[in-house]
Order: structure tokens, then C-alpha cells, then sequence
């Protein structure tokens, strides 16, 4: 169940975090995964190691997903080395956390680069293959701060929200051509982002958790595994909110 044997699946953001989590565990059930990331291949090792050692393949790739031609490169590359294209997980983001009287022009412009514009890049570099084999499966990480709002994430939650539009948008386009296209809400997840947060406000967010425990990254690549899978074949637009009810 949830196999993914002989599939190809592009993970952006997978060198570390929730997208290490997430190529290690497409891998383990027989996905080929490409982990792209503009971090340095040093930092990607770890995923090849874990996914190793699960029983799984990853490779790691270098690109920038802001820049068009080099998405396109390298999403075309992949398609010639590896003969085809099933899985996009759109993960890569970034936030950058301030009150919207703080908040720069540059700050909106890139994390909308990374966190939108990146995503459609990677979106219309899948898309003709999936299309071609009348198959394929778009996941897209957006965030609970998206539906439920947070103080200081006003740049960010915009961002994520907007995936949410893209997400249901593509899956209407492409439902003919047997492509579904869901996304993933992750809330309160253990990551070096939220471990660095002050005490008191990991008290706050673990508050508002009704089934009161941090999310660990498992979590998230449970339910992206699924939304890849072929049981899932007749879900699309959807967002699969994994925050143990932070938002209902």
C-alpha cells in the first residue's frame, strides 16, 4: 500500500528539514527521488545516507527554483537521465518573520520568489511530461498559518495562502490529463526553525495543539506519500492539514 515502485519524484527544498523527511520516505517506497535544493550538496548528504539506509534512492541537484531557465534545465534533465517524470513536492520556502509595519520590500519580494514563484516554475516544468503519460501526481507544502493567521507572519502566511489558490487552480486545469494536484498544511512541526523559537512562544504554539504534542516531519511525509500514491488517485484540490487541530 502506498508504493511508489519505478515512479520519479522531484522534491524541491529536500536537503534537510521537512524535505529530507519527505525524500527519504518517497524513496523507501520505491520512488527514484531527485532532491533539488540551492544549498550546498554538503548539506544534502544526510539525505542520501537516511534514504540508504531505508532502502531507497535519492540523488541531489543544485538549482535556484526562483530562476526560470535553470528550473527548466534541470527539470529536463531528469526527464532525459531517468526516462520520465511522475512525482513533483513542491517544499522549498522561506520565512521571514515580522509585524507588517517591519516588513520590507525585498522581504515580500523574495519570499514570494522562493515560496510562490519557484512553485509555478516547478509546476509548468512538471506539467508536459505528466501530461504526455497522462499521469502524475503535484503536492504543494503551504502552512496552517495560511487558513489560521499568525502575528508576524504577514509576508509569509500571504505567501503560503497563495499556494492554496495555485493548488486548486492547477488541479482543475490538469484533472483531464490524469495529473492531481493537492497540498499539504503542516502546523506546529519540530524543525531547526521552530527548536530556535523563545520558550515561551513554543508554550503559546504547543497551546493551541488540541491533541497536544509537536508534529514531527514523519508526519508530513506520511501524508505526502499518500497524495502521491495511487490510492489517492481520485483526490485533487485538496489540502490535507496535518496540525494535530491547530485549525478544524
Amino acid at each position: 500500500m502506498f508504493r511508489l515502485d519505478d515512479r520519479v519524484a522531484i522534491v524541491t527544498g529536500g536537503f534537510r528539514g521537512i524535505g529530507r523527511s519527505l525524500c527519504v520516505t518517497l524513496a523507501s517506497q520505491g520512488a527514484r527521488v531527485v532532491a533539488v535544493d540551492v544549498l550546498d550538496e554538503d548539506v544534502g548528504h544526510g539525505t542520501v545516507v537516511e534514504a540508504k539506509d531505508a532502502g531507497g534512492q535519492v540523488e541531489l541537484l543544485r538549482c535556484d527554483v526562483t530562476n526560470e531557465d535553470a528550473v527548466f534545465e534541470a527539470f529536463e534533465g531528469v526527464k532525459k537521465r531517468l526516462g520520465r517524470l511522475d512525482i513533483l513536492v513542491n517544499n522549498a520556502g522561506i520565512a521571514r518573520d515580522m509585524l507588517l509595519m517591519r516588513v520590507s520590500a525585498e522581504d515580500i519580494e523574495k519570499t514570494f520568489a522562493v515560496n510562490v514563484t519557484g512553485a509555478i516554475y516547478c509546476a509548468k516544468a512538471a506539467i508536459r511530461p505528466m501530461m504526455r503519460a497522462k499521469s502524475g501526481r503535484i503536492v504543494n507544502l503551504t502552512s496552517v498559518v495560511a487558513e489560521l493567521g499568525n502575528p508576524g507572519q504577514v509576508v509569509y502566511g500571504a505567501s503560503k495562502a497563495g499556494l492554496i489558490g495555485l493548488t486548486k487552480t492547477l488541479a482543475r486545469e490538469y484533472a483531464s490529463r490524469g495529473v492531481t494536484v493537492n497540498a499539504v498544511g503542516p502546523g506546529y512541526i519540530d524543525t531547526d526553525m521552530t527548536r530556535n523559537l523563545p520558550e515561551e512562544a513554543k508554550d503559546f504554539m504547543l497551546a493551541q495543539v488540541p491533541l497536544g504534542r509537536i508534529g514531527q516531519p514523519q508526519d508530513v511525509a506520511n501524508a505526502v506519500l499518500f497524495l502521491c500514491s495511487d490510492e489517492a488517485s481520485y483526490i485533487t484540490g485538496q489540502v490535507l492539514r496535518v496540525n494535530g487541530g491547530m485549525y478544524v
